[in-house]
């Protein structure tokens, strides 16, 4: 177990079955002290206890390890069970029983799925006890099994959230480490482009800044995936109902820009949906972006929203050869594109983040292609 001794404390703690187990020891026994003990080559601390005796620990307490059978125990890993220390062969003479004055002793070591040895759920006395019989035997194994249970899934738990720490900070580097430098050329094309006068400069610049734009959208798409499949999910932030309609035609109008020579063609409704905005604009990027991509360009792109009774649909379609039945049942799965043409291009994130998307909004994307149009339609709860 990677902690320090006092950090088990802790942990022994958070287990609410302890308290019942010492409890139960005690009562079944006979015993008047029981301890869960943390104990390592160097230490003996008392986690948990129960103490009838006036023995004088309580959790966090320690013994000095070489006054301990429990010591003993770490190194053979095997239980130790006295009745009477007095008439045990081996302990009666043994220095532990002689410093506290013990003559009924148990104790079963604690060891967790890795094999590594955590410590003893131990209980004693100073008067003999009946202990060495098959039901107390069994009861203390059991109930120490049940312990490195819960020491094996606080471990669990706690690499699961350092884990995850560790992914936010991976995605947080990642989004500052890409997202800057580009800032820093975006700026600096825009610039270039207000002193240029000349056609060909001024071409090179808006080609660049095509460029940075997919970049951009690239990044966007990287992160979403990350936090995605790392985070449980693409977070949303649903505000009141909105109006969407100036959001989508501002996704819209970029998009014309930067594909002057596309048309698309709209049809938008002007009802309100709760809804996180800035997502559904990004996911009708990334539908109209495959319908760039993808599509026949000889052919418009169509993007209609409208209130169909209780629900808000969003569709984008576009002309162009339909996509292959096996390619389908994928197409929402990560790296999986409409199709391998020449003009293809991206990570194939987009139609994934795209469905996310919708399903974060307990909503549904899904698609039906034939030799007419293939079209894409976003469905979702207006409020």
């Amino acid at each position: 177990m990677n902690d320090t001794p006092h950090a088990a404390v802790d942990v022994i703690a958070q287990i609410s079955a302890v308290p019942t187990i010492l409890d139960v020891v005690c009562k079944t026994t006979g015993m008047r002290f029981a301890a869960v003990a943390r104990v390592t080559v160097d230490q003996w601390i008392a986690c948990g206890v129960q103490d009838n005796l006036a023995f004088g620990l309580a959790p966090g307490g320690e013994l000095k390890i070489e006054t301990t059978i429990c010591n003993e125990i770490r190194d053979h890993r095997k239980p130790v069970i006295i009745d009477n220390v007095a008439e045990d062969p081996h302990y009666a003479t043994h220095h532990t029983p002689q410093i506290y004055g013990l003559q009924s002793y148990i104790s079963v070591p604690i060891m967790l799925d890795d094999g590594s040895f955590f410590g003893t759920l131990c209980a004693i006395d100073t008067v003999p006890r009946t202990l060495n019989t098959p039901e107390i035997a069994g009861m203390f194994k059991l109930f120490a099994s049940l312990i490195a249970f819960h020491l094996d899934a606080h471990e669990r738990i706690e690499h699961e959230r350092q884990g995850s720490e560790l992914r936010e900070q991976f995605i947080a580097v990642l989004g500052h480490d890409l997202r800057n430098p580009l800032a820093s050329i975006d700026a600096g094309t825009r610039m270039l482009q207000r002193t240029i006068n000349d056609d060909k400069s001024k071409s090179i610049l808006g080609l660049m800044q095509n460029s940075i734009s997919r970049m951009s959208g690239l990044i966007d798409n990287v992160l979403d995936f990350a936090r995605g499949r790392m985070g449980g999910g693409i977070p949303i932030e649903q505000a009141e109902a909105v109006p969407l309609r100036p959001v989508l035609e501002q996704v819209i109008a970029e998009l014309r820009i930067a594909n002057p020579e596309r048309v698309i063609e709209t049809n938008l409704t002007d009802a309100l949906v709760r809804c996180d905005e800035g997502r559904i604009g990004q996911l009708l990027s990334n539908l109209l972006a495959n319908a760039l991509t993808h599509g026949d360009s000889g052919s418009p792109i169509r993007v209609r929203s409208a209130a169909v009774k209780d629900r808000f649909e969003l569709s984008v379609s576009n002309g162009g050869e339909p996509i292959a039945d096996d390619v389908v049942k994928d197409l929402f799965k990560p790296f999986v594109r409409a199709s391998d043409t020449a003009n293809a291009s991206g990570l194939g994130l987009g139609l994934y983040i795209a469905s996310e998307i919708a399903r974060s909004h307990k909503g549904r994307l899904r698609v039906t292609s034939s030799p007419e149009e293939t079209r894409f339609t976003f469905s979702m709860p207006l409020r």
